[in-house]
């Protein structure tokens, strides 16, 4: 299952675009449809962070890991992709190539200022989104 934040544009286009490449029926959901986070080990302050992938173990991994694994479950041709970035030498690269993109990733193309890692979850103005949510 992958993970992502839901009021970011480049997060959302960005698991789209992972999704059509996912075999039919893996889940990729935003972070905001969880009404408890903590049945799948993650926090609020985890999600906005970075995206997730829940393997078939229910183990949770972030950032480059979670891209890596799920860069694996797609098409077969992909997999050998995903697993380079789960091994030294490129996983020191894909780490902190990984954060640079989080950090900045309200400045990619699409994005709006609800994609801000620094603005934090936002609380929602009316009832008809979820506490804790950003507004776009």
């Amino acid at each position: 299952m992958l993970i992502f934040d839901g009021d970011c544009v480049f997060c959302t286009t960005s698991a789209k675009r992972a999704e059509a490449l996912l075999p039919l029926g893996t889940p990729v959901v935003p972070w905001q449809s969880f009404p408890d986070l903590s049945i799948i080990g993650l926090t609020e302050s985890d999600v906005t962070a970075k995206v997730w992938w829940i393997g078939t173990d229910g183990r949770p991994e972030g950032g480059h890991r979670a891209v890596g694994r799920c860069i694996q479950a797609m098409r077969p041709w992909w997999s050998p992709i995903g697993g380079l970035l789960l091994i030294p030498p490129v996983s020191w690269s894909a780490a902190p190539a990984y954060a640079w993109v989080a950090r900045h990733r309200h400045q990619m193309p699409g994005a709006t200022n609800a994609c801000r890692p620094d603005l934090g979850p936002v609380a929602a103005p009316d009832s008809t989104q979820p506490t804790g949510s950003r507004t776009v």
